[in-house]
């Protein structure tokens, strides 16, 4: 290693870009079309002392480019960037500013927080114009570079989960296990702890097939936030799209990899929450750590005739520029790094509506799909799109390409709403129950497209939904005033924690009767983690800075008996999901056609037995109704029929013809209850749905 301290830099290779180590040495490829000369950095392993600084030899089609002979991994490095200071035209280069390396795999340290940081001279009075020369590397962290073999996954495979039989656990990797007593202190909070046996075994008993992680690139800490003694705890302000966040992986990225061997040996899939649509630098007035000062015009969208000023369709002050061909290969070679390296099973992508913007707007067929959809080890994963942005005409639900689900806010709303007994939500609950056909019955889409949740990590949490009638965020520091105000939640009596035990039965009711909705609606349903234990934020619908018990799972709240049941409630409606084809329709099919005699895929009758006729339909206040849905097997068909009473009275329901056996499954009314033979009509307390299934054949009833 010393010996690359003193060797000359010969020309290398401008691909792969990176610090790529060969065995010999190691190449370093940096993309920057607009500089003017781009600084190898070199530091100790400490990373506080620069030990050299040379001059990347070469540059070809716009990527800088060096090989340094006996350099080997875990060398620490960085760059710094010549090339204009001219704002008013989009270009921000400041070589006193040490800049990561946008393909940085792995990083030492965190940013220290400065004036230093920013490329201008804060409070100049010519604001962002003026060039700041400070030194910025004692307040950086350090890239590493990273070995070319880092882990031998031996014959170890992911499981083959297919989209119609998928379970998503949306989760916090550090939330989950922070407060997990039972874990030895350093492993709380790291990647290590999700392959505990013991958090497998959780996921077994709910029956989840695949696991969706919080964003783990690397992440900056909000100076703001940290001002008001608070931090970004959600992660959505990458730093860097190749490497995991350092604290998760404390012993190195292999925990991570070794948390997910294991999970895969359980059959648990892993689908990583991404976010290519901006990055932490924020706006002209945010810091430069890497995209700003490698190459701003290149790497952001700027305003047309106005490149001082950023495009800011997400939000949170800057648009990565897919529609340039070099960005859009950095985040398609950072899909590749994490399905590749770390064999993750498929994203979620932030704010995707960005994405997809083209010149013209949004468009499904925009180059960021066209590129990943044609890509042999991308199109094959779990492609999950959070449909909108910030943008003009940003919400786009349902209207992505074929190949991508979508997270489907207007399930979790219409779901919301009916069980909140709000007037005129029978229609959109009884799409909700069928797959939101009319979002994604098109272009040959499965029902599996729509990614079906009642609560995510953004809002309340399922305790919230049904204890708190308003948002209470002042822990964040905002005047209470951030987060969505309408959730469609409901108190049901008392704001709060309730001391009337009336109050927690009916609130009981109600969560089991959401959760009875998500699971037997036709798509994929995906479970907010630790909605399965009672968790609650306080009625805080936008923890995104709460890095605290606020946000933690209390894992001693699974062992109470009000959560213990809800645990077997939810693994009892995933056993009834694979036992019945009827709730979970692979395909969109023609709800009318008889799959047995005056038997039809999906029928929706009033609680009297007949037919909901169309005018009825429109009826705001009609609540109450049942659908019977019907898959066919060999001459047989596994019918369900759903009992809906979202009403504060108890309701009758007379079973429609013809006449079946018919056997009550599950009742939400009742944390556990034995299945029943069920004629003629039945009722179904407030709040509250049942089940019934039953055989049916071309001979009566089986």
């Amino acid at each position: 290693m010393n010996d690359a301290m003193h060797a000359p830099l010969s020309a290398g290779r401008p691909y792969p870009l990176g610090a790529n180590y060969g065995g010999l040495g190691v190449n370093f490829a940096l993309f920057a079309a607009n500089a003017a000369r781009v600084d190898l950095c070199l530091f100790d392993g400490s990373g506080r002392k620069e030990l050299r600084r040379v001059q990347l030899p070469e540059c070809t089609d716009e990527v800088w480019h060096g090989y340094l002979p006996d350099a080997e991994p875990g060398l620490l490095y960085g760059y710094r960037v010549h090339g204009p200071y001219d704002p008013v035209h989009g270009h921000r280069f400041n070589p006193y500013k040490l800049l990561l390396d946008p393909y940085a795999r792995r990083l030492h340290g965190a940013v220290r927080w400065g004036d230093a940081l920013f490329g201008y001279r804060v409070g100049h009075a010519r604001g962002d114009l003026s060039m700041d020369r400070r030194d910025s590397a004692s307040l950086m962290p350090k890239c590493i570079v990273s070995p070319q073999q880092p882990y031998a996954w031996g014959d170890s495979t992911s499981p083959d989960v297919p989209w119609a039989d998928t379970i998503l656990y949306e989760v916090h990797l550090r939330g989950v296990s922070m407060m997990r007593e039972d874990l030895p202190a350093p492993m709380r909070g790291t990647a290590a702890a999700l392959g505990d046996p013991r958090f497998v075994e959780h996921l077994h008993r709910l029956g989840v097939s695949a696991v969706e992680l919080l964003p783990i690139h690397a992440f900056l800490q909000n100076r703001t936030l940290q001002e008001r003694g608070l931090s970004n705890y959600w992660g959505y302000d990458t730093l860097s799209y190749f490497a995991p966040e350092p604290r998760y992986v404390p012993n190195g990225p292999n925990e991570l990899r070794q948390a997910i061997r294991r999970l895969h040996a359980a059959g648990i899939q892993v689908v990583l929450d991404v976010v290519y649509n901006h990055t932490c630098e924020g706006n002209e007035w945010g810091p430069t750590l890497s995209w700003r000062g490698v190459d701003n015009a290149s790497y952001y969208r700027l305003v047309p005739g106005d490149e001082r000023h950023y495009i800011d369709e997400t939000g949170c002050g800057n648009t990565v520029n897919l529609s340039h061909p070099a960005v859009l290969r950095m985040v398609l070679d950072s899909l590749r790094e994490w399905a590749g390296s770390y064999r993750v099973d498929g994203f979620r992508f932030d704010l995707c509506t960005t994405l997809g913007r083209e010149g013209t707007g949004f468009d499904p067929g925009a180059g960021f799909f066209d590129a990943i959809l044609q890509d042999p080890v991308l199109a094959p994963l779990k492609l999950i799109a959070e449909p909108w942005d910030l943008g003009a005409d940003g919400y786009r639900l349902g209207q992505h390409p074929p190949g991508f689900s979508e997270w489907n806010g207007v399930f979790r709303d219409n779901v919301r709403r009916y069980w909140r007994s709000d007037a005129g939500q029978r229609p959109g609950m009884a799409d909700a129950l069928c797959g939101s056909r009319g979002l994604f019955d098109h272009r040959h889409r499965r029902p599996w497209s729509s990614i079906n949740f009642i609560t995510a990590h953004d809002g309340f949490t399922l305790t919230d939904l049904v204890s708190y009638a308003e948002r209470h965020n002042d822990a964040n520091g905002e005047a209470g005033q951030d987060g969505a105000a309408e959730n469609f939640s409901a108190n049901w009596g008392e704001e709060g924690p309730a001391a009337n035990e009336a109050i927690v039965r009916l609130r009981d009711r109600v969560r089991r009767a959401l959760l009875a909705s998500l699971f037997f609606a036709d798509g994929t349903p995906m479970l907010r983690a630790g909605d399965e234990l009672g968790h609650s934020q306080s009625g805080n619908n936008n923890a995104y800075c709460q890095d605290n018990p606020l946000s933690w799972l209390d894992w001693g709240c699974a062992s109470r008996p009000r959560n213990a049941a809800l645990v077997r409630f939810i693994g009892r409606l995933v056993e009834l999901r694979w036992l019945h084809p009827s709730l979970r329709a692979n395909r969109y099919l023609d709800l009318a056609e008889e799959v047995l005699p005056d038997i039809a895929r999906a029928s929706f009758f009033e609680p009297d037995g007949q037919a909901i006729s169309p005018a009825s339909w429109g009826e705001g206040e009609r609540r109450a109704f049942a659908l019977r849905r019907a898959s066919p097997g060999d001459g047989t068909a596994d019918m369900t029929l759903l009992l809906l009473n979202p009403c504060v009275e108890p309701q009758s329901f007379v079973i429609p013809g013809p006449v079946l056996n018919w056997t009550c499954e599950l009742d939400t009314s009742a944390e556990d209850q034995p299945a029943t033979s069920v004629a003629g009509q039945i009722e179904v307390r407030p709040h509250s749905m049942v089940l019934l299934s039953a055989r049916g054949s071309r001979r009566g009833p089986a």
